[in-house]
């Protein structure tokens, strides 16, 4: 397993581990893990993004690399440009979190790094002595950007007219947010576009959902988009509803059907989807594939099969006929093309949609190898037959804390707070004994 990377790039807290120093090392690190000599970098708004930036950068140059800095964009916009032009691609940010965090994600020609590339550059971290050799170059760059805009050529928006609302989280699409809506010509008010350095996620964004849906009530707006710090997430409302990824992908998936355009009429789902999501789909005679939470499984997945769509329903989503890549702000402009060629609401294209109750409970202090034990398990397993196929029951270790995540959903709210309960007396009990 990797030392220093997670599932999504190296992630920490700014200025300790994750330092200028670091910084360095991985940029010089880059020219022994990559055969390519060029590199993108780009970074979120957060204050020591650019710091972490222009260390990698000088790393990379002092290994003879040619680095294009782009500044503020976002992680789609890295990630399209790195596999349009072959490239390594680099992008400093810490997603949804504060800005007290920060991370750095490496892109092997537009995909993220694989575990070997990874393993060289942490090897590199760990040495001792820096390594020098001829100097690479540097250029500041705005052709991530104009590249970038190519996307949006695809998208065709009839006539939607009314105004909308845009979060930016303060975060690293809060230009380019504004660029796509003016190409399109769409009304907007835009909140979460004054990064300060730190205020990206503070109060804003799809981590703060109802910043933006109490904005679309008070203004009266058709609709709301909110982005996360480094902009692949999306989450809307409209003045009555939110609308989770789930839900999205439903839209999304029933359009793509409807013009023959969903690739073996599947989507691919999390464990954490709700049943009556499932459901919808199956009566829609969609087929779910699930996999681990997480959207690296999800993107695994979708690339193994070549579907067109997955996601997870904390809003990142894949639309692979666009772009390999999650883009909260795509996303948004599809959806956008949808509404204006359906001639729906997004409350009409959800209405056949029934969610069923579902709750999380976290058990604190408990021996996560609980869950190892066979009686255990088959206790889990009891339930999940006793509350019926449409029903959900998944227990997670989490990965950083001494913690066991209880979901369960089921679609008689009564028996679902019954038995999740039972589920987290018997773990607590249970986890005393181990």
């Amino acid at each position: 397993m990797p030392k220093y990377f997670g599932t999504d790039g190296i992630r920490g807290v700014a200025f300790e581990f994750l330092n200028e120093k670091l910084a360095f090392k991985i940029g010089q690190a880059l020219s022994i893990a990559f055969e390519e000599k060029e590199v993108v970098i780009g970074c979120d708004t957060r204050a020591s993004s650019m710091t972490l930036a222009h260390g990698i950068a000088f790393g990379a140059i002092t290994r003879g690399l040619h680095v294009k800095f782009a500044g503020v964009v976002s992680t789609p916009m890295i990630a399209y440009y790195s596999k349009k032009k072959q490239m390594i691609g680099i992008m400093v940010t810490a997603s949804h979190n504060p800005y007290t965090d920060n991370g750095i994600k490496v892109f092997d020609k537009g995909y993220k790094s694989t575990e070997a590339i990874e393993d060289i550059i942490e090897a590199y971290i760990d040495k001792d002595e820096i390594e020098f050799s001829h100097y690479g170059t540097f250029d500041l760059t705005d052709d991530v950007a104009n590249e970038y805009m190519e996307l949006y050529k695809k998208i065709k928006i009839e006539n939607f007219t009314d105004v909308i609302g845009v979060d930016s989280a303060h975060g690293a699409n809060y230009k380019i947010a504004k660029k796509v809506l003016n190409y399109f010509q769409i009304p907007y008010k835009h909140i979460g576009n004054e990064p300060d350095g730190l205020n990206i996620n503070n109060g804003f964004g799809s981590t703060h959902i109802k910043t933006i849906h109490k904005y679309v009530k008070e203004h009266q707006l058709a609709l709301g988009f909110a982005y996360d710090g480094d902009g692949d997430r999306l989450l809307v409302c409209d003045q009555n509803n939110i609308y989770d990824g789930d839900l999205l992908i439903y839209i999304i998936a029933n359009y793509l059907k409807d013009q023959n355009l969903l690739y073996k009429d599947s989507v691919v789902l999390t464990q954490m989807s709700n049943p009556g999501i499932i459901k919808a789909f199956k009566d829609r005679n969609i087929h779910v594939v699930e996999t681990e939470v997480g959207d690296k499984y999800v993107s695994e997945a979708i690339r193994k099969n070549n579907y067109t769509i997955g996601g997870e329903n904390s809003g990142h989503l894949l639309l692979t006929h666009l772009l390999h890549s999650g883009d909260g702000l795509l996303a948004s402009m599809y959806i956008l093309e949808i509404l204006s060629k359906t001639n729906k609401t997004l409350n009409e294209l959800t209405s056949d949609v029934i969610m069923y109750p579902q709750k999380l409970i976290n058990i604190k202090n408990i021996n996560k190898d609980v869950l190892k034990l066979d009686h255990v398990k088959k206790y889990i397993e009891e339930t999940h037959t006793r509350l019926g196929k449409n029903s959900k029951v998944l227990i997670r270790p989490s990965g950083t804390e001494p913690l066991l995540r209880v979901t369960m959903s089921h679609v008689d709210q009564n028996i679902l707070d019954h038995e999740i309960n039972q589920m987290v007396e018997f773990l607590k009990q249970e986890g005393e004994k181990v």
